[in-house]
């Protein structure tokens, strides 16, 4: 064992490595050793409190790490169902067991060709069953037809699960599980089974903590554990984190659409007005005390955006509006953390956690809220309720460019699809050139497809289903609407595998508007696709109407902040917050982007029109570099963040800040961290609307040499990413060649928004498939390996069928 310690130590000095690198590789190793350590010291404290849970809350007394029901008198402790739970877990694990033989295994097997010899090994769920803290009912909220249930889950698991892959052992030992899981039982019916059908989704994103084994051990290296725990808490999200949910029909026949995706409640407007007497965290020397650079971050679930940063100063003005959709109330707070912008540490300034229900029943609160979890500090906001209402009549365009109406899309399916863009845009003749392309097995599969929607400046993308003519995705997705009566909805298919458009449609927003409900449900024809191609969704338009208040009530004004329970807030602001997805962080506006959008202001007298996107996932970065779930493209209006964590749960120690599926954002921000726009349907104009800025190309083709030759001469007014600035370059590719080593990429230009480059490349096809095809070409960011910072500046792409390459053409 000891000559195998040293095997890597003689290896370095063979290869002439120099000694640091095998103090790097120890100091990785200490690291590991010492989280392995930590994950399993926790679990040992988590089985100790689930063994002797009246000592651990004794001593929790002190430190206030209490459960539920002793923090809020209305949830109830129900320790009948953990003794039922406990009963019948040995026969739930059974089933599962079962479950993961004969049909996950079967699926794991049949998703890639490299995955044929998994096999589970073991599978043991352990002695230890989840259990419930507490539960709290709903009645008076609610519809009576209805019961709404929020259960208070903890799972300390032993579970043991080993798979074989390739020789490659793989498994978990462990799992440990914290969130508020709400049960809605609806409709309630006059027969049996007595309830229609049963409705699961998590409050917010659950903490999930695994303990790996095996070779998945590989996954607790520190800087790899982070972003694997943030992988599994993603897909978690992508299907049971609210808005997403899971209904299950208990009687048949059962219509459950509505049911899953039920109309919002309504939209939260919310002014960040001021604050006054903050804490001064700055200081120099480590004695002189300075003044903070206060930001705000203001989160409604899973949505979650940021204020801009106002330097030195503990009476900051903001004068911000933010707007989120409100999907379950109650169930759904406003949670506001103040910062200081630290270089390296953001320290905590104070938070305020508000009830939304009274703000519902109040319709608007004006207040100056006083921090909690700080020593001083007040902070002052305007709250204002928007109900959704089928009244054409509210649908004016906003003076201020607030949002007016939200638009609902159902996304249900498509029929018909074309294998590929061949099989529509070149016909027989197309098919028969590229017989001997070694794409041409790919080609002749069934598409992976998926669904981006535009409306205005935002995108937001559906989930791929693979291998499918005719897929189903059945989501929904909001956008804010501030003017219907111009606005569309565009719709584009693409095929993931080969990232090209399957079909494209565009559905004016006045459309919605001769239905007396402001609803479509129908099947829309796709242009650019095979004529028997058509999609179907269901629009749902609602304005935004802000009802006056009942007189006789008696507001809840500054009782509507709760104190609550110790939550794990104050470590977000360690982190850099970023754009989900994958996701980069929101920097203060830098002084490019402000005179940038100075100018616009002069030029066009334009209202701040502030539009926003998300994870997700809007595209979110994933680990292979690609953009999913949603987009987001810079407008002018204060930056903001998009959602990058969650708060735990009263009962859990601090938790570090994880990214968040895709959600609706705030309306009130510039998003200054804008995604790649990769729809060539789209119509997308610089008229009112900020642009990313311009690339200048030369294109022609090259007879004698049988070559396209494309010149990139250079770029301007590109958007910053980052107020460390943005170090350009271009990438291009041949659509629809996608390989790594076709691809063109000019070098980099450091800390520039204008970059020049006058960099030639060639493209060795002949003219006859050189109109075939189209050129893709995006301007990203050269970033360090692990930087949160967004990669994608902006993209363009020009179908080369439509010019005469001959004779060539510059434009910008």
């Amino acid at each position: 064992r000891a000559l195998l310690w040293l095997g890597p130590v003689y290896l370095a000095g063979y290869l002439g490595l120099s000694g640091s690198w095998v103090l790097l590789a120890l100091a990785l190793w200490l690291c590991w050793g010492l989280n392995r350590r930590g994950k399993r010291d926790r679990l040992a404290a988590a089985f100790a409190l689930l063994e002797d849970e009246r000592e651990a809350v004794c001593r929790g007394l002190a430190a206030r790490h209490l459960p539920a029901w002793v923090h809020f008198p209305d949830v109830e402790r129900v320790e009948w169902l953990n003794k039922v739970l406990v009963q019948a877990w040995p026969y739930f694990g059974t089933i599962m067991e079962k479950t993961f033989k004969e049909v996950l295994e079967p699926k794991i097997r049949a998703k890639s060709v490299h995955l044929k010899t998994c096999t589970f090994t073991k599978i043991h769920f352990g002695e230890k069953c989840p259990r419930i803290n507490g539960i709290k009912a709903y009645t008076k909220e609610i519809d009576r037809r209805q019961v709404t249930l929020d259960l208070q889950i903890c799972y300390i698991g032993d579970c043991e699960i080993h798979m074989d892959i390739s020789k490659f052992n793989l498994g978990v030992k462990g799992v440990q599980l914290y969130g508020t899981l709400r049960v809605i039982l609806e409709p309630l019916l006059t027969d049996a089974p007595f309830v229609g059908a049963v409705t699961l989704f998590f409050m917010q994103k659950p903490h999930l903590e695994i303990n790996w084994a095996g070779m998945s051990n590989l996954l607790d290296v520190p800087g790899i554990n982070v972003m694997s725990d943030s992988l599994i808490q993603d897909f978690i999200a992508a299907r049971l984190v609210l808005p997403n949910r899971i209904t299950v029909p208990l009687k048949k026949n059962m219509n459950i659409a509505h049911l899953r995706f039920p109309v919002p409640k309504g939209v939260i407007r919310v002014h960040l007005l001021e604050a006054e007497n903050l804490v001064q965290k700055d200081n120099f020397l480590g004695a002189i005390r300075g003044k903070s650079d206060p930001y705000a971050l203001l989160r409604v679930g899973n949505m979650q955006s940021r204020s801009k940063t106002v330097s030195r100063d503990l009476n900051p003005i903001w004068n911000e509006t933010f707007e989120f959709v409100v999907h379950e109330v109650p169930g759904q707070d406003l949670e506001v953390d103040l910062y200081d912008e630290d270089p390296d540490k953001d320290d905590f300034l104070g938070s305020l956690l508000i009830g939304l229900v009274d703000v519902m029943n109040d319709r608007t609160v004006d207040e100056w809220f006083p921090l909690s979890k700080t020593t001083s500090g007040h902070l002052h906001l305007k709250l204002e309720w928007l109900s959704l209402v089928n009244d054409q009549e509210k649908l004016h365009e906003d003076k201020k460019g607030l949002s007016t109406a939200i638009l609902i899309v159902y996304l249900d399916s498509a029929f018909n699809l074309p294998k590929n863009h061949f099989e529509y845009s070149n016909g027989e003749c197309g098919a028969k050139k590229i017989k001997n392309n070694k794409y041409l097995k790919k080609m002749e599969r069934e598409p992976s497809s998926f669904v981006l929607l535009t409306v205005g400046n935002k995108t937001q993308k559906s989930k791929t289903c693979n291998f499918s003519k005719d897929p189903t995705w059945g989501q929904a997705f909001t956008f804010f609407v501030h003017n219907a009566h111009s606005q569309s909805l565009h719709i584009e298919i693409k095929d993931k595998e080969r990232d090209s458009a399957l079909g494209t449609s565009v559905v004016c927003l006045s459309h919605l508007l001769k239905d007396p409900n402001m609803t479509l449900d129908q099947r829309f024809q796709l242009d650019h696709s095979s004529s028997d191609s058509f999609i179907k969704m269901k629009l749902v338009l609602r304005a935004l109407n802000v009802e006056e208040p009942d007189p006789q009530r008696v507001k809840a004004g500054i009782n509507v902040s709760k104190p609550g329970p110790i939550r794990a807030t104050e470590k977000a602001g360690n982190e850099k917050f970023a754009s989900p997805p994958q996701v980069s962080k929101v920097p203060p506006m830098s002084k490019d982007s402000a005179a940038l959008e100075s100018l616009l202001k002069k030029d066009s007298g334009e209202d701040l029109d502030t539009k926003d996107s998300s994870a997700a996932p809007v595209p979110s970065e994933t680990v292979s570099g690609l953009e999913a779930e949603g987009k987001q493209n810079p407008e002018h209006g204060p930056p903001s963040a998009l959602p990058s964590g969650a708060a735990a749960m009263p009962t859990l120690p601090v938790l570090q800040e994880m990214r968040l599926a895709p959600s609706v954002t705030s309306l009130g921000s510039l998003p200054s961290s804008c995604f790649e726009l990769s729809s060539s349907n789209l119509d997308i104009h610089n008229g009112t609307e900020m642009p990313l800025g311009e690339i200048q190309l030369t294109v022609r083709y090259a007879s004698i040499r049988q070559s396209l030759v494309v010149l990139v001469n250079g770029c301007r007014n590109l958007v910053p990413s980052s107020n460390r600035g943005v170090d350009p370059y271009v990438r291009i590719y041949l659509l629809p060649d996608r390989r790594w080593t076709s691809r063109k990429k000019t070098s980099v230009k450091k800390k520039t928004l204008n970059p020049q480059y006058d960099e030639k490349f060639e493209f060795f096809e002949s003219l006859e498939n050189v109109k075939k095809r189209s050129l893709d070409i995006a301007v990203k960011n050269s970033r360090p390996f692990i930087s949160q910072e967004r990669k994608e500046l902006g993209k363009v792409r020009i179908d080369l069928s439509q010019e005469d390459l001959i004779k060539g053409f510059a434009q910008w």
